[in-house]
């Protein structure tokens, strides 16, 4: 199975329990592609989903996802092919200057 893990800030739109302040969270995620990954995720805990995507489905400016290391090119674009040693990154990106 692929590994999800969501930085520390994303842990505050996470259901009960909720993990130790400052840790990040570390799931199992079952879907072959990232948009199914994500969809396991929200269907889990469904105030995440507004945080992490807009209303039409695209990552939100303020957040970075990362598989196996790597950006996702397009933020529109999620139905992008796993492996059962998959790492996904879901964190809040840095802006300013």
């Amino acid at each position: 199975m692929a590994r999800l893990v969501l930085a520390p800030a994303l842990a505050r739109w996470l259901q009960e329990p909720a993990p130790a302040q400052g840790a990040e969270v570390t799931l199992a995620a079952r879907g072959q592609h990232l948009d199914a990954a994500l969809e396991e995720l929200f269907a889990a805990h469904p105030r995440l989903r507004g945080y992490v995507l807009d209303e039409h489905g695209t990552v939100r400016h303020h957040v970075a996802i990362f598989v196996d290391g790597l950006a996702i090119a397009d933020k529109r674009d999620l139905h992008q092919p796993l492996s059962a040693q998959s790492e996904i990154y879901v964190m809040q990106a840095l802006s300013g200057g």
